[in-house]
């Protein structure tokens, strides 16, 4: 940035007293606080942290410094609670990511499993998996449920990647058989309880990757 760009050491000091101005209406309102969710907390909240970011900013143009503050973005947050307050019933939505970083584990592991259960149908169990990953996949699935894939998942070849479990509130269980042509179309972010993430991209923030605070009080 040219020094025509730069904002003045008065600005940036200006911003520094921005932030201990919001600093203190934010415990005030922590201290005044009504409830759970009171609006006055969450507005003296957002005013902090648009201070925060203000004055990072102009710190890092004029001084070339940073802060130790992580102003939350829009993609870390989910929004506002809709769901019932006493949930009947709750859906758990998980995905896990993996890739095949070792194909033949994978195979020789899923050939283990076929050959301990065969197949009447199959003439020869090595024709059960053969040299296909697919039918492996299929074998491993099959036969472990998916807690214990992501326990072993280095014996079986594969890699972890991004994770996210979502437990969602319901008013009412649905029928059986109701969502199965698409279960995950109903995944309504304003009926999370709570959300844990685990990505790579948090390593440098948190030991192990793990990211599990994103939770709302349905209070």
């Amino acid at each position: 940035m040219s020094d025509a760009a730069q904002p003045t050491a008065a600005e940036v000091r200006a911003a520094a007293e921005a932030i201990k101005a919001a600093l203190d209406q934010h415990l005030e309102a922590v201290e005044r606080r009504t409830g759970d969710d009171d609006p006055a907390v969450n507005e003296a909240f957002n005013a902090l942290a648009a201070a925060a970011e203000v004055y990072d900013e102009l710190l890092y143009d004029r001084y070339d410094e940073v802060t130790p503050f992580e102003i939350p973005g829009a993609e870390d947050s989910l929004p506002p609670y809709a769901g019932p307050e006493e949930p009947k019933a709750l859906t758990v939505l998980i995905r896990r990511d993996y890739t095949v970083v070792e194909p033949p584990r994978l195979l020789a592991q899923a050939q283990r499993i076929a050959d301990l259960e065969p197949d009447d149908s199959v003439v020869g169990n090595a024709a059960v998996v053969g040299s296909s990953v697919h039918a492996a996949l299929g074998v491993l699935f099959g036969e472990y449920e998916p807690d214990e894939i992501a326990s072993r998942h280095t014996e079986f070849g594969l890699e972890e990647g991004d994770s996210t479990l979502w437990v969602v509130a319901a008013e009412e269980p649905p029928e059986a058989g109701e969502w199965l042509g698409a279960p995950f179309d109903d995944a309504d972010p304003q009926l999370v309880v709570c959300r844990f993430d685990v990505s790579a991209v948090f390593d440098e923030d948190e030991p192990g990757g793990e990211r599990a605070g994103l939770a709302v009080d349905s209070s």
